[in-house]
């Protein structure tokens, strides 16, 4: 169903931000984490961010075009409730962990790429 009301709503790109705005909003759970050591693990993340409250999930992307297999770096946490994403954007944002400064915002919807 959500993706036939972005359909219906392509051609009027200003009510489709305003909608996937709409749709971001209902869960502000959903962290990005970026700057993160390439050695990192999940559940390292996930136990580094448990140090804030309860972590529902933790990701980290892979490239998997490498042959190794390789993090690009980044990931996802989605914390148990709004308040405690809240408080690890505001803790943990800049902070040192694994060697790198980490940054830490809320994450944003999926874009579609034209190419």
């Amino acid at each position: 169903m959500l993706s036939s009301i972005f359909f219906f709503f392509r051609k009027n790109i200003s009510l489709n931000l305003l909608l996937k705005q709409f749709i971001f909003n209902m869960d502000n759970t959903k962290l990005y984490v970026g700057n993160l050591s390439y050695d990192m693990t999940e559940q390292e993340l996930k136990e580094y961010f448990e140090s804030i409250g309860e972590v529902t999930h933790a990701k980290i992307i892979f490239d998997e075009s490498t042959s190794n297999k390789r993090s690009k770096g980044f990931g996802f946490i989605e914390m148990s409730n709004e308040e405690n994403a809240k408080q690890a954007i505001e803790k943990l944002n800049g902070t040192e962990f694994m060697g790198r400064n980490i940054i830490v915002s809320a994450a944003r919807p999926r874009t579609r790429k034209d190419y």
